[in-house]
Order: C-alpha cells, then structure tokens, then sequence
C-alpha cells in the first residue's frame, strides 16, 4: 500500500537555503548566523541540497535564495545555482560582495538571477568596523557598482546599528550608483546581536512562515534565516513537504506574532518580486517591533 504526499501548510512561494556559515567578515556586533572565516558548511551534502531544490520546484516554489554565511565560498556554489536554474526556479544570490570570480560574473548575469548584499556605511573606516574586515567597503562598494554596469538586478540592505552610524549618506551613494533597491533596516535581536541574551519573536518581522522559509546548513527547517531559533524539524531525515504539512511546522509559525506596520528584516523578508514584502518596497511587511 502506498502513503498519499502530505500537503504542506503553506504556498511556499520562496526558499532560503542557508548553505554555509563561512563568511570572509564576522560584523561582530550584529551578523544573525554569527557566521565567519572558521565557520563550516554544515552537514548538507550536494546530494542533499540538489533534492531540496527538486522538492522545492514540486511545491511550486517560484525563488530560492543562496545565503550564508557567504554563499560563493560554498564548493558547490555554482553547481547549485545552475541546478535551481536548470528546474526552472528564479535565484537570489544574497552575497557580501567582497570577492567575486570571474566565472560568478558570467552566472549572476543569468536573467533569472538577482544579487543582495549589505552594506553600512559611505565612510571607509565605519564600513569596515562594522564587517571586521579592513577593505571591505571598497571591494563591496566596487563589485556593487560593476553588477550595475553589468546590468545585473541589485538590491543593496543598510542595517543601522545606532550611534550617528552614516545610513542616509550609504543610502546617497548606492542611489547614485545607480541601485535602484535600497532598504534601511535596524539591526535585529538575533545572533551577534542578542548579546548572549534568548531570542525572541519580537525582533522578527512578522512575515516568518509566511509563503516562505528557511534551510539551515546542517539541515534545519526555520520559518526564516532571522527566525532561526524557530525550527521545525531537518530535511535530513524527512522531506520538505511532510515538515512543512506538520503540527510541529504550524505551531513554530504560529508562534510569531502578526503585527501590522513593520519593516521587513533583513537580509531579505521574501525579495522575490512577486510579494509584497522586500527591500525595495516602503510598505509594510507585517508585525511590528514587540
């Protein structure tokens, strides 16, 4: 006798695979994954993430994120790409932008492909404070700029840490670049920046779960990459579809309170086009600060 498919919960409109905590920077005061330059891959195999990607395009999924950590540093990197595409997905590659190959070039100029990255400040010094990493302001500042020569889809996030930190000033200078999708967002309670403290839905958005979520690298399924205290079980040992269909998966959702009038977290809440919550929009995205 076979088992009919458990139907998930949710549309899932957009996947984020967290596929590496490996990052060329640490932002030791705000980096969610507290990801860094000794930080592993996790436990996903290639075999693993290909099958994510082929159950994701079953659902109906429509974009899949790359993240990290910084995703290019994955070995697999291209290969996932070119796998997402090949199934037809759109792609999200959120990358910090400090180095990019030549052979990166050629994918992110793929027209079912966009870029994200963060970025803090116009000022050398402030940037690179806040990355932990002395060059990367103007290595980021400079592959920003040749993915808009390149006519590659950009949007470009401005975490505010507080302190007189030059936002609008960051904001200026990626608009005169020619970024035409810049959001400003403060910096989350997550990760980094919890200061050993527990996390809590209140430094979430709001949007968690909704049509959307999460893989983190050793497998985990969270209702978003901020919301990653809220999992609901490991695509290792079950599919996407049956976690996504379970009690467990429903209750984590909803755990996070729906607000209205809040701005969506970074890195991206849902950048996929064809929602309503993104960076490059100034609408609301759902609950608000708690």
């Amino acid at each position: 006798m076979t088992t009919a498919p458990q139907t998930p919960a949710i549309a899932l409109r957009f996947l984020s695979l967290e596929i590496t905590a490996r990052c060329q920077l640490t932002c030791p005061s705000h980096c969610y994954a507290q990801a860094g330059p000794t930080r592993g891959h996790g436990s996903m195999t290639r075999e693993d993430w290909h099958r994510i990607i082929d159950e994701a395009a079953a659902l109906g999924t429509t974009t899949l994120q790359l993240i990290g950590g910084e995703p290019t540093l994955h070995p697999d990197f291209t290969g996932l790409v070119e796998h997402a595409l090949r199934v037809g997905l759109r792609v999200h590659v959120y990358s910090n932008l400090v180095h990019v190959r030549a052979e990166h070039w050629q994918l992110f100029e793929h027209p079912l492909l966009s870029l994200a990255c963060s970025y803090y400040s116009d000022d050398t010094g402030e940037h690179d404070a806040i990355t932990g990493r002395c060059g990367s302001h103007a290595a980021t500042r400079h592959n920003i700029a040749e993915a808009v020569r390149r006519g590659i889809p950009v949007k470009v996030g401005i975490v505010d840490l507080g302190g007189g930190q030059r936002v609008e000033q960051a904001r200026a200078e990626m608009q005169a670049l020619g970024v035409q999708k810049v959001h400003v967002d403060r910096v989350r309670a997550v990760g980094n920046a919890a200061n050993a403290a527990l996390p809590s839905t209140s430094a979430l958005c709001g949007r968690c779960g909704d049509g959307k979520a999460a893989i983190l690298p050793d497998g985990d399924v969270s209702v978003c990459e901020i919301g990653r205290f809220l999992t609901a079980g490991s695509v290792r040992s079950a599919s996407l579809a049956s976690i996504l269909a379970s009690d467990r998966w429903a209750a984590v959702a909803a755990s996070v309170p729906r607000r209205s009038g809040a701005d969506p977290c970074p890195p991206d809440c849902a950048p996929n086009d064809d929602t309503a919550c993104g960076p490059d929009n100034p609408g609301p995205c759902g609950p608000a600060d708690g």
